[in-house]
């Protein structure tokens, strides 16, 4: 079997662009402790930092295979942020939780052991959640998203 390139860049744009045509606003959730993400580390918690990436909260905005950057104003500072696709763990919609959670390499690693495991016979373990129904988020008073904590990322819609 050939090895085909990740799907991540091309549901990550798809979610974006199906998000930002339904007049809401996308959220991500960054895994800020990979090497190669370029983001404030003053707003980064547990690990994780959540931005806001629609049209009119940043400038330059760009999203290809390798990766998305764009400029974004913190405490009314322009800063420039940079990461891979891998690096984002989810995007939705703000104002609904619309959106989807990416699985990590390790749950990919782990479903294709699992597979390989159930060819030969042996029971299969379910894996973590696989919508953003199943998942969940906090989300405080000021309707500003909380980063997930540590681990798998999740998503609640609270209503």
């Amino acid at each position: 079997m050939t090895a085909m390139t990740s799907n991540q860049p091309y549901l990550l744009r798809a979610f974006y662009e199906w998000i930002v045509d339904n007049d809401l606003t996308p959220y991500i959730v960054v895994d800020a402790t990979n090497d190669l993400v370029e983001v404030p580390q003053e707003f980064v918690k547990d690990g994780q930092i959540v931005l806001n990436v629609s049209p009119s909260a940043c400038v330059n905005f760009s999203l290809d295979i390798e990766g998305l950057s764009f400029q974004a104003r913190f405490s009314g500072q322009p800063r420039r942020l940079s990461m891979p696709c891998e690096a984002v763990m989810a995007i939705y919609a703000r104002e609904n939780g619309a959106g989807t959670v990416f699985a990590t390499e390790e749950d990919i690693a782990r479903a294709q052991q699992e597979r390989q495991h159930d060819e030969s016979g042996s029971p299969q373990q379910p894996s973590g959640p696989t919508s953003i129904e199943e998942a969940d988020t906090a989300v405080d008073g000021n309707d500003a998203p909380v980063p997930p904590k540590k681990g798998k990322p999740t998503l609640k819609v609270i209503k």
